[in-house]
């Protein structure tokens, strides 16, 4: 089974502030794109549980991840897909993978119920800098865009000291930023 612990930090910029950043740090300057494929059930069962599920395609690969709290962050649980069932799953006909469905079923989903609510679409860049991984986001959805920094750190203490760094370096003021998946939903 392939789970990890994400601890990350995430704030919402203005198109300003997201230029200052690519132009005053050393992202790369071509972006990757990726599109997450959100699902959910009727009665929206993961969101009641705090939990989400996502396909991500990027380069030609899907990979399917359950994210769900977790004291220390999110607990994320993934399993690849081919293309095929990739569409499947898109399609209204969930495949069940071993890793994921173990979660789900834990958490009393049922992986018949789950449907394709829609995607959004990001053009990421990553910096790898002091143990942290720093990544910047333009993403749209819906008809709307919006662009984050987002901070992946190994311990809360050492990703938080270095987040609030870069923020208040750039003075860029801390917001209340709610997940990718969160936002997509609230544009509904």
């Amino acid at each position: 089974m392939t789970q990890e612990i994400e601890i990350e930090f995430k704030n919402l910029l203005t198109s300003d502030e997201y230029h200052t950043l690519l132009t005053e740090l050393p992202f790369p300057k071509k972006a990757v794109t990726q599109t997450n494929f959100y699902f959910e059930t009727k009665d929206h069962t993961l969101q009641g549980l705090g939990s989400a599920l996502r396909i991500r395609q990027k380069d030609n690969q899907y990979q399917l991840t359950l994210k769900q709290p977790h004291p220390n962050g999110l607990l994320e649980t993934h399993d690849k897909l081919t293309k095929k069932e990739a569409e499947a799953c898109m399609q209204g006909k969930m495949v069940v993978k071993e890793a994921t469905a173990k979660q789900l079923n834990e958490l009393g989903v049922d992986i018949g119920s789950l449907m394709c609510l829609g995607s959004l679409t990001t053009e990421r860049r990553e910096l790898q800098c002091q143990n942290v991984l720093l990544v910047l986001d333009f993403s749209t959805y819906n008809g709307m865009s919006d662009y984050e920094l987002e901070l992946e750190a190994t311990s809360y203490e050492s990703g938080h000291i270095f987040f609030n760094h870069v923020l208040n370096k750039f003075s860029i003021p801390r917001r209340h930023t709610p997940n990718k998946i969160e936002r997509f939903f609230k544009s509904n």
